[in-house]
C-alpha cells in the first residue's frame, strides 16, 4: 500500500509554502505593528481575538465539511483567505483594516484546518496516520524554517521595510493556493445533502464522541492549559540576556529540530503506539520548562531547543493522528474541529495564566508551574487511558 498518496503530497506541499509565508512575517510582525503606532495592548487584543475566531471556525467549518461530505472546497477557500490577507498589511495602516486583515488570515485557518487533516485521515489507514501526520507537521515546519530565515535575509539589506515584506510573502501563500487546485473529493455521488449546521453545532460531539475520545482530548486539553505561548520561552533567553540574534536563531533551530523529526516520532508512534510517543513528548515539555528556572548559558539552550523540538515533534501531529484513530470516518472533521476549536480557546487562557504567574511573580514561577502541571498530565494519561487505542474507523 502507497503510505504517500498524491493528495497528501500536494496537501503538505501546500502547507510548507503557505508556512514560509506566514512565518517570514511572524518575527517582524509585532515591530511592524508598533512601527505604525500600535501599543502592546491593543496588538494583544488583535491577536487574542484572531485567534478566538479561528477556533470558533475550525469546529464549525469541520462539522460543515463533515456534513457536506467535502474537504477539496474548504482546503481551498481557506488558503486563498489567508493568502490575500498578506499584501492587505503592506497598504493598509487604519487599525480596523490591520484588524480585519489579521481577521481574515486566521478564518481561512478555520475553514481550512478541519477538512486538510480529515482528508490527511481519509488518505491514510490506522497503521499509517502517525508518519503520515508527521510527515505534513515536518514539512509545514520546514516552512517555518525557511520562512523566518528569508525575513532576516531581506531586512538584513533593507532594515525596517516592512511593507515590501508583506508582498513577497504573497508570492509563497499564492503558489500554495494555486496547488490547492490539483485537489478534488472522492466519490462525489455519494455526498448526501447539506444538514442544518450552526457556529457552535460542532459542540454538539461531546454527545456522541466514544469515551475513548473524551478521555484523550479532556488530556491534550488539560495539557495546552500548562502549556503557554513560544513568546514566553523566546522572552526568558531575551531577559536573561542574549541578543536579538541569538532569539531568532534559537526559534529557527527549534523549528528545523521540529521539522526534521517529525516523520521519525511519526513511525515510531505508528510502531509503539500513540500514547507511548505523546507522553514521552509531554515529560521532554516538562524537562525543557524546568530547565529555564536555572538560566541555562547560550550552548545548553541550544540542547534544549533542540529538546523541545523533539517534544513538538512527539505531541503536534501524533495528537491529531490519535484522535482520527480513535473517531468514526463520518466525523472525521467535526472530530478534529472539536478538538482544535477549543484547543485555540484552551491556548488563549494557557497565554493570560502565564503572563499574570509571570507579572504577579517571576518567570521561573511561572516556568515552574508549567513544568510541574505537566507532569501532572502525565499522570492522567498514565492511569486513566490505560487500553491500547483501538480504530474505530
Amino acid at each position: 500500500m502507497k503510505i504517500f498518496t498524491r493528495s497528501i503530497i500536494i496537501v503538505s506541499l501546500v502547507s510548507f509554502l503557505t508556512d514560509i509565508s506566514s512565518e517570514m512575517l511572524y518575527p517582524i510582525m509585532p515591530l511592524y505593528l508598533k512601527s505604525i503606532g500600535f501599543t502592546v495592548v491593543f496588538i494583544g487584543l488583535l491577536e487574542g481575538f484572531a485567534e478566538a475566531i479561528a477556533g470558533l471556525s475550525k469546529g464549525y467549518f469541520g462539522k460543515l465539511s463533515d456534513n457536506s461530505g467535502r474537504r477539496a472546497m474548504f482546503i481551498q477557500s481557506g488558503y486563498l483567505l489567508s493568502a490575500l490577507s498578506k499584501p492587505m498589511l503592506a497598504f493598509l495602516i487604519n487599525p480596523i483594516w490591520i484588524f480585519l486583515s489579521r481577521t481574515m488570515d486566521r478564518f481561512g485557518k478555520g475553514i481550512r484546518t478541519s477538512a486538510r487533516d480529515a482528508l490527511l485521515a481519509d488518505e491514510s489507514s490506522p497503521e499509517t496516520r502517525g508518519k503520515v501526520f508527521g510527515f505534513h507537521r515536518g514539512m509545514d515546519t520546514l516552512g517555518a524554517v525557511i520562512g523566518p530565515v528569508a525575513a532576516l535575509i531581506y531586512l538584513h539589506f533593507n532594515p525596517g521595510n516592512y511593507s515590501a515584506l508583506f508582498i513577497i510573502a504573497f508570492f509563497p501563500a499564492i503558489a500554495g493556493v494555486a496547488m490547492t487546485l490539483l485537489l478534488s473529493d472522492k466519490k462525489k455521488s455519494e455526498v448526501s445533502p447539506i444538514q442544518k449546521t450552526n457556529l457552535f453545532s460542532f459542540l454538539e460531539y461531546r454527545k456522541t464522541a466514544s469515551a475513548d475520545y473524551k478521555k484523550a482530548v479532556t488530556g491534550f486539553l488539560i495539557f495546552t492549559l500548562f502549556n503557554s505561548s513560544d513568546v514566553f520561552l523566546l522572552l526568558m533567553v531575551k531577559q536573561t540576556g542574549y541578543a536579538d540574534n541569538d532569539v531568532i536563531m534559537l526559534y529557527i533551530f527549534y523549528n528545523l529540530v521540529y521539522a526534521l523529526s517529525s516523520l521519525p516520532m511519526g513511525t515510531l508512534a505508528d510502531k509503539l503506539g500513540m500514547k507511548k510517543i505523546y507522553i514521552t513528548g509531554l515529560l521532554i515539555f516538562s524537562a525543557v520548562y524546568a530547565s529555564f528556572v536555572f538560566k541555562p548559558g547560550l550552548v545548553f539552550l541550544y540542547a534544549v531547543f533542540f529538546a523541545y523540538g523533539i517534544y513538538a515533534a512527539s505531541t503536534e501531529g501524533i495528537s491529531k493522528a490519535w484522535i482520527t484513530n480513535i473517531s468514526e470516518k463520518k466525523d472525521t472533521a467535526t472530530a478534529i474541529g472539536f478538538y482544535t476549536g477549543l484547543n485555540s480557546i484552551f491556548a488563549i487562557a494557557s497565554s493570560l495564566i502565564a503572563g499574570l504567574i509571570w507579572y504577579n511573580f517571576s518567570p521561573e514561577a511561572m516556568f515552574t508551574f508549567s513544568s510541574a502541571g505537566v507532569l501532572a498530565v502525565v499522570c492522567y494519561f498514565l492511569f486513566f487511558i490505560k487500553r491500547k487505542v483501538q480504530s474505530s474507523r
